[in-house]
């Protein structure tokens, strides 16, 4: 930097055979890579290896000195840096001349500059430590501070060393791997039984990939592969090595497998030993690369066998004699991403042609077996799964090791492929972005290409039927690769060429019987094609609509969740054991499985807009396959947006699709309640407007097989009568009054079958029929006395008076009282507002009405606050005459010595007296002064009594007698009082 002073770093390289096996530098950087003097030194060396003058090895140059040059050389030597060298040369000088000294019992001396011998190993420096430093600052980050790409960054320049073949790769992965497993976080996490983040697992995913690779170099000694696999070994046997699948054992306990199940115990999930990471490695530590066939394969473009009969289950050759490779799928891809990943390319993809072109006869093979023996498996209506790994989301991946081997080939700005030319003549491009049709292999068919090849592979891999696997972490896997290789494809343009490969693995994967997940019969625990099928369905949608539709819909199955689904065929061991009914809830990811498959309807609902067959089609399928009212709910409401575009007329069979969808979630969701069901109701009601008044007429006529009586009075009925409902459909009289019947009707039965909830939305909905809100008003009677509260009565009394019927008002009002009852201490209740409103009604009926009622208010009511304000209120005016034709205050007041007043005022002056002694027998000094307050509203009640004077005297004698020992408060009493 300009503003730093000029440092000077004393840099010293030592080099063998071409590599730069170890450096110093004076500047004291550290890091796993070379500093940037280290660099500039070496780039200085390679671009003016003139101005480093090259010295030969010193010992030569001691060699051509005689004894006084010698002599003069090495006092020299001590007088420059005797400080330094002067004791070593004084201990040397004393062994040299010592007969028996160790130094003398070797012939010459070492020579720092002459370099390693020939048959010594030689390596490029690399500073270990560093290495172990760093893995484990990026570990103890934990993944934050973008910790986690540093280490794929490392794990990238292992694949880089290897490619290079660099032997230093398998020494750095080892230091990173030994730093993976000192990670303290692991016996944390086992000890807790918690689970590792979904970044480390991937972390440690790769790791295991690299060490496959590693064992697998065709190349490497035996020496050394003997060393790594003791070292695997070591790892392996380490209580906190991870397990492959991601499960810690008690991870996510697999209930459903806790316990043996019968004679199938034994092959029980918990019982298998357990693979760790490195398990896979450890056997591949077996394979060996002298098959003579496999080297045939990958050493040449020219070798055929054409008079080959390509008949028997593992020929070498196909029916073109073309090499076959017979080996277990992911084993054989490990050997492809080996080779791949040690630089070696062009073998790499001879062995992934081979590979492809055995499975693609496989697959023929497979589908002629099955139709052979199609009748009687379809018979048995069982299938057997052949395949417990899938490739898919397989810890070595091997479909996208084959799908990348063979798209590095056709790419074009790939420089290390450019010998492919030699093979034959450019195709032609395809407009793919970067990939082309490059010329064809000798091993292709007419008009393939790697790109067609590669496409094909990923077909055949994503269709592959296969066992859902055990634990969340492996699940979650077969999701993410699946949704990788598509994200891969969906790069790709479709042109002829890749319709036809679409086309061809369509057609096999809909026929292919029990390897294909799209097959006529599958095992209840394959893993769902939804998310395959819905990339299939829109690439072949524009080219072929009809196989596209055929492929979508097969794939819609979810038989887990089907309690008949066909169990499987166990009469072999590597069939799954013990298939349990209902045993999904080792399906971890079931919830995404779900929206994957309602991902898939909805697009065929949206392609098959205006195709009123394929819509019932879809329909039929969504209503047989998809188990969950969420997913159904949001289908419907899908298929009524796409129905209802805003640039057309809307859709009306696909409306259809919508409502019948909608009425689907309505029965589902009735008995078990779902949250969302006030906003699935109120939707059904405008989906059903769109559709048509015929549409509302069916729902309010079938209420009790879609909605609770409630709903069916407060949002159905009530939103189908709306002003708005009548606009929007523009009703005529005739239909109007069709529906305000079916409304009425279904208000009377909602009203029976739930009083307490639904009357007084019944009589609303009926005011415009005089018999029907008779009826309604009947029910409510007949419910007033056995379970309905006062404060639903109160609610509907007073209604009936906003709608002028004050002596129905009254009747509900004195059957609300019955109900009631307040205590002395409840003066703030909800409920006293009902209670003066009650009265203040009967008093403006007359007489006859208050005195009715008062009894039932003394019964109930035990407030004096409150007994006191309907006391006041009824001796202030004359009841009846409020408002009655005129004739204001003809009437006289009613007398406080008389019932039923008289019993108003006995029954206050009893609740004050209670109340009096209720609260003074818990007072404390900070409420007396509000107690005196409430002994003068009581002196007023007290006087308003003919003798009202003398019953308060005697009552304050009491409460002075009876509560002498409050002297403070008594005191206070009689200043207030006498």
């Amino acid at each position: 930097m300009q503003s730093e002073p000029e440092t000077v770093c004393k840099v010293a390289i030592s080099f063998d055979r071409c590599k730069i096996t170890s450096v110093t530098c004076s500047c004291g950087n550290k890091d796993i890579f070379y500093c940037a003097h280290v660099v500039a030194l070496s780039l200085y060396r390679i671009r003016k290896p003139d101005q480093v003058k090259l010295h030969l090895p010193i010992s030569e140059t001691l060699f051509q000195m005689n004894r006084d040059q010698l002599q003069k050389f090495v006092q020299y030597l001590i007088t420059m840096h005797h400080t330094e060298v002067l004791p070593t040369a004084q201990k040397l000088a004393d062994e040299i001349l010592s007969q028996n000294s160790e130094i003398n019992q070797v012939h010459g001396a070492p020579d720092p500059t002459a370099g390693a011998s020939i048959d010594d190993e030689n390596c490029w420096h690399l500073d270990e430590e560093q290495v172990q430093e760093q893995v484990k600052l990026f570990l103890s980050q934990g993944g934050y501070h973008g910790s986690g790409k540093q280490l794929n960054l490392l794990f990238a320049k292992v694949r880089e060393m290897l490619k290079m073949r660099d032997s230093n790769g398998a020494r750095m992965l080892t230091l990173i791997t030994e730093q993976f497993m000192a990670d303290p976080r692991l016996s944390l996490w086992r000890q807790q039984g918690t689970a590792m983040t979904d970044k480390y697992r991937q972390l440690w995913d790769e790791l295991g990939a690299l060490w496959m690779c590693i064992v697998l170099n065709p190349h490497c000694k035996l020496e050394q592969k003997a060393s790594w696999l003791k070292q695997l070994k070591k790892w392996n046997s380490v209580d906190v090595c991870p397990w492959e699948d991601g499960n810690h054992g008690n991870e996510l306990p697999n209930l459903t497998n806790a316990l043996p199940q019968g004679a199938n115990a034994n092959q029980d999930s918990s019982n298998r030993p357990h693979r760790t990471v490195f398990t896979r490695a450890i056997e591949a530590c077996d394979l060996h690369w002298q098959d003579s066939h496999l080297q045939h394969i990958i050493s040449s473009d020219l070798y055929t066998n054409y008079c080959y009969h390509d008949d028997t289950e593992n020929s070498l050759f196909d029916s073109h004699g073309w090499p076959l490779w017979h080996e277990h799928v992911p084993t054989a891809c490990a050997r492809v991403d080996a080779l791949r990943s040690h630089g070696y390319p062009r073998e790499a993809l001879r062995l992934a042609i081979a590979i492809v072109n055995t499975l693609r006869r496989q697959q023929q093979k497979q589908l002629d077996m099955f139709r052979a023996q199609k009748k009687e498996l379809l018979h048995k209506g069982v299938t057997s799964i052949t395949n417990l790994e899938g490739w898919v989301g397989h810890p070595l991946d091997p479909v996208g090791t084959l799908f990348s081997s063979l798209m590095e080939a056709c790419r074009v700005d790939d420089e290390s492929f450019h010998g492919f030319s030699d093979f034959t003549e450019n195709m032609g491009q395809c407009k793919s972005l970067e990939y082309q049709h490059l010329p064809s292999h000798k091993f292709l068919e007419e008009g393939e290409s790697y790109l067609t090849l590669a496409v094909e592979v990923a077909l055949i891999g994503l269709g592959q039927q296969r066992i859902m696997p055990d634990g969340l972490y492996a699940q979650e896997k077969v999701c993410r690769n699946e949704e990788q290789l598509i994200s891969k494809l969906q790069e790709i343009e479709l042109d002829d060429t890749l319709v036809k490969i679409f086309r061809k693995q369509a057609v096999f994967l809909l026929e292919a019987g029990p390897y294909s997940g799209l097959g006529e019969i599958i095992h209840r625990e394959s893993v769902p094609m939804h998310t395959f099928a819905k990339y299939l369905f829109t690439s072949l949608l524009p080219h072929d609509a009809e196989l596209a539709y055929k492929t979508a819909l097969r794939a819609m199955r979810l038989l887990v969740l089907e309690s008949t689904a066909p169990s499987g065929d166990m009469s072999r061991p590597h069939h799954i054991a013990s298939v349990v009914p209902n045993r999904y809830p080792r399906w971890f990811t079931l919830s995404h499985i779900e929206s994957q498959q309602c991902e898939l309807a909805s697009t065929m609902l949206t392609a098959a807009k205006g195709d009123v067959r394929r819509l019932e089609t879809v329909l039929e399928s969504i209503q047989k396959n998809i188990h969950s009212s969420s997913h159904i709910f949001k289908l419907a409401q899908d298929a009524f947006k796409i129905a209802t575009l805003m640039d057309s007329l809307p859709d009306i069979t696909l409306l259809k699709v919508s409502l019948e969808l909608g009425l689907q979630v309505m029965r589902m969701t009735l008995s078990t309640l779902n949250w969302r069901r006030r906003e699935m109701v109120r939707w059904l009601v405008t989906c059903a407007t769109e559709v048509g008044v015929y549409a509302l007429d069916s729902i309010m006529q079938n209420w009790f097989t879609l909605f609770t009586p409630t709903e069916a009075t407060s949002i159905v009925a009530t939103t189908v009568m709306s002003n708005s409902t009548i606009v929007r459909l523009h009703l005529d009289c005739h239909q109007q009054e069709k529906l305000a019947s079916s409304a009425r009707t279904l208000a009377l039965q909602c009203a029976m079958k739930d009083p307490q909830n639904c009357a007084l939305s019944a009589l609303t909905l009926c005011e415009k029929d005089h018999i029907a809100f008779e009826t309604a008003y009947q029910i409510v009677l007949d419910a007033a006395t056995k379970g309905m509260s006062y404060t639903q009565l109160f609610t509907i009394a007073r209604y009936m008076e906003h709608r002028g019927y004050p002596m129905r008002a009254y009747k509900l009002a004195t059957l609300a009282m019955n109900h009631l009852n307040l205590s002395y201490n409840q003066d703030t209740h909800p409920a006293i507002n009902d209670v003066l409103w009650a009265c203040a009604l009967s008093h403006s009926l007359g007489k006859n009405e208050l005195a009715a009622i008062i009894p039932l208010v003394v019964k109930s009511v035990k407030c004096a606050t409150v007994l006191s304000d309907i006391l006041r209120r009824c001796t202030l005016t004359t009841p009846g005459m409020v408002g009655l034709h005129g004739r204001r205050n003809s009437g006289k007041l009613m007398s406080l010595d008389k019932a039923p007043l008289r019993q108003l005022l006995d029954a206050t002056i009893g609740a004050y007296i209670n109340t009096t002694h209720s609260r003074l027998t818990h007072i404390s000094p900070r409420h007396y002064s509000e107690f005196i307050e409430f002994l003068s509203k009581a002196r007023e009640t007290f006087l308003m009594a003919h003798d009202g004077h003398i019953q308060f005297t005697q009552f304050i004698d009491n409460l002075k007698q009876i509560y002498k020992g409050k002297k403070k408060l008594m005191m206070l009493v009689r200043e207030r009082f006498g």
